[in-house]
């Protein structure tokens, strides 16, 4: 720890408006209030909002803020923020610090510019923001300026929702709802609400700004567009787990310093498998502020690296070849009295609750297999899934031996036992006997049981965890929903149990596979089974409006199908807009940075060939190098104008589905064959010429 610096105790939290700090600034009265109105049990009056507000105002001014803003996620996938001051004029020429309740509680952005999906035409300005009560305030400070940042949900003048958070509360709300109604009819008479919770790892790279400024793909589109492999990676597997470079461990440092002052609790830090690859990963908290918190590191882990030298890439595949990041959002159900709903307990077969929930989940992904393929679909994530790195696009679910032991027991009529752990005893006197977790983990595998909890590892590392969440939140609530309705309405509830259990472990066990989800084998059984097997983004972007989707967003109102519709063609043009930014690019490193170096070094090898020959000796070799460097040459020119073409062709396409289809039937494999030219190039021409730094430049000095 710096010198300088106040120990973490005293640091954690100190720039949010959190509870303990409400506590101690508001009256009782509006403490109490407020704490009901959080849990969704009072409504927000203008009066509490004054009160809350002035106090967040002197807060925030002691800290030295001078503004405040509604911090929002459009469907950018980014988050948005317009400050305003507190100052408001007086008559003699004067200010007062002034911050209503009004101003906290609703903002009015200009909505004409974020993506809508049609929802709303150009022209059409005003948008909405709403505070979210639930996540708390804070203080961000950016070099000199220091704000009072208000999380909040973004909706248009006409009420439709124009952003991410809104369906996760929705989903939040659905969640709570259906699974009280399983409790409930179980016998649980303490547990009121049930929230759902999150613990989102993040991956990323690192890799010094120099680099990063002489690669106009990194700049532009923020992976690497060309470049040939290295003559060594991460083959070694010397780089996971192990010792943190000096320079990237004092970057660590301030990057947890940072978060911790807004609150994130940064749990685990440490090198990923690739070179140049590393994790960090908080403590859980309720899945809009895991969300709110995720977004926060993401920004705080860029905004860090640029004062490090470093440049922080959360691309999903940053380096062709070499593994890609994701986002591993843990998540789990627990109740308001603190249950957690997905805890098997020492003897989960005649867990009731645990068993019911857990076959709830289950039901769900494999119902709902292409709607959860389809939340965590980009074209970063296109190049990550099924890379043998991360999990393939075939959705699944491992529970481990032990659940998957009792699954068996439920299909055949009833669970009666539950393997147990044991321990691991490792022969040496002085290394104590160690207990045994009951079940190992799997790394492959798309969606983990992983002990309390599901891990669900198809997540992008740039992706909001918000869209993957209220999709789970929301097929989760459906099938206890489904659940919950059979089992109201049973004379013999625990009897209606056994039996919707024994149905769900028959009818679903197809989406059970405990095994490595890297093989060609699974590819051939997952399609004997029927599980869906979606290779693209723009055909799984593509199944979001089935009936089936539009249905179950609908009837827990967590989106209309209008809003899923704008969902739809949102991420249709980003996935086209996106594409198109990568050909501009590559054609523009192609044609003015790589094909002038390629020349410069034929000329090069012609004058060397005159050079021999004029010596009187044989330049067999220089020709021969000569011959195939311009026969390289011709062929990358004639890969690029076949990627104009096609670059032109789908730009020209105006229907949104179509026109993704055309980026990746046509764009795609142009920009394929444009690359697999230039990286050989890279290995034949000087390296003094070639003008761009490579992966071994890139990964491996800091």
């Amino acid at each position: 720890m710096c010198k300088s610096r106040k120990p973490v105790t005293e640091v954690f939290g100190s720039n949010v408006f959190n509870e303990a700090v409400m506590r101690e600034r508001l009256p009782e009265d509006t403490y109490n209030a407020l704490k009901k109105i959080m849990s969704g049990n009072l409504p927000l009056e203008p009066a509490i909002a004054d009160v809350v507000a002035n106090a967040m105002k002197d807060w925030a001014i002691e800290k030295g803020a001078t503004h405040f803003c509604h911090w929002f996620q459009p469907m950018t996938g980014l988050t948005a923020e317009k400050h305003d001051s507190f100052i408001s004029p007086t008559s003699d020429g004067k200010i007062m610090m002034e911050f209503s309740g009004k101003e906290l509680c609703q903002g009015e952005p200009d909505a004409s510019s974020f993506p809508s999906g049609g929802l709303r035409a150009t022209f059409e300005a005003r948008g909405y923001t709403a505070w979210d009560c639930t996540s708390p305030v804070f203080i961000k400070e950016d070099g000199d300026n220091i704000t009072l940042f208000i999380p909040s949900a973004f909706f248009s003048y006409t009420g439709l929702v124009l952003d991410k958070k809104t369906p996760l509360l929705r989903s939040m709300d659905a969640l709570d709802k259906q699974a009280v109604r399983v409790l409930k009819v179980l016998g649980n008479k303490t547990s009121n609400h049930v929230i759902a919770t999150l613990g989102p790892e993040q991956e990323y790279f690192l890799i010094d700004r120099v680099f990063y400024e002489e690669r106009l793909d990194l700049m532009l589109t923020g992976r690497t567009l060309l470049g040939a492999a290295p003559p060594r990676g991460q083959e070694m597997d010397d780089h996971y787990f192990g010792t943190i470079h000096e320079r990237v461990a004092s970057y660590m440092n301030d990057v947890n310093y940072e978060l911790w002052k807004l609150g994130v609790s940064a749990k685990t830090q440490h090198n990923e498998v690739a070179p140049a690859q590393y994790e960090l990963a908080p403590v859980f908290a309720t899945v809009n502020v895991a969300t709110d918190h995720n977004q926060l590191t993401m920004e705080t882990l860029q905004k860090i690296a640029v004062k490090h030298g470093f440049v922080c890439l959360l691309n999903e595949k940053p380096f062709a070849g070499i593994n890609g990041s994701g986002k591993h959002n843990n998540w789990s159900m627990v109740t308001d009295d603190g249950i957690n709903l997905l805890g098997p307990g020492k003897t989960p077969h005649d867990n009731m609750v645990f068993l019911v929930i857990l076959s709830a989940v289950v039901k769900a992904v494999d119902k709902y297999a292409k709607l959860l393929r389809a939340s965590v679909a980009n074209t970063g994530n296109e190049h990550r899934l099924g890379a043998n790195e991360a999990p393939p696009a075939i959705v699944s679910v491992f529970l481990g031996e032990q659940l998957n032991d009792i699954f068996e027991q439920l299909a055949a009529g009833g669970a009666t036992s539950s393997k147990q752990g044991g321990e691991i005893k490792l022969g040496v006197s002085t290394l104590p006997p160690l207990p045994k977790d009951c079940t190992d983990r799997n790394r492959t595998s798309p969606f983990a049981f992983t002990g309390n909890r599901f891990e669900f590892r198809m997540v992008g590392s740039t992706q909001s965890t918000s869209g993957p969440v209220f999709v789970l939140n929301t097929i989760v609530a459906d099938t206890l929903a489904e659940i919950a309705d059979e089992l109201e309405g049973a004379g013999d509830v625990k009897t209606a149990a056994q039996k919707i259990l024994q149905k769900i472990a028959t009818e679903h066990s197809k989406v059970i596979f405990n095994g490595d989800n890297y093989t060609d084998e699974w590819v051939i059984e997952a399609e004997k089974r029927g599980l869906p097997n979606i290779r693209t983004t723009v055909e799984s972007i593509n199944t979001i409006m089935d009936p089936e989707n539009v249905a179950v967003f609908e009837r827990h109102k967590v989106l209309s199908k209008d809003e899923l519709h704008a969902r739809t063609e949102v991420l249709l043009e980003a996935y086209s807009m996106q594409i198109n930014i990568e050909a501009k690019t590559m054609l523009d490193m192609t044609k003015r940075q790589i094909a002038p170096a390629v020349s410069a070094y034929s000329e090069r090898l012609a004058s060397a060939a005159n050079s021999v020959k004029t010596a009187g000796a044989d330049p067999a070799s220089q020709v021969a190098m000569l011959k195939e460097v311009c026969s390289l040459l011709g062929s990358l020119n004639d890969s690029i104008k076949k990627l104009e073409a096609a670059a032109e062709k789908a730009s020209a396409v105006k229907d949104a589905a179509k026109q993704a289809g055309s980026f990746k039937d046509d764009v795609i494999p142009a920009m394929a064959a444009v690359r697999e030219v230039a990286d050989k190039l890279e290995t034949i021409v000087d390296a003094d010429i070639w003008p761009l730094p490579t992966y071994a430049q890139m990964l491996f000095l800091k």
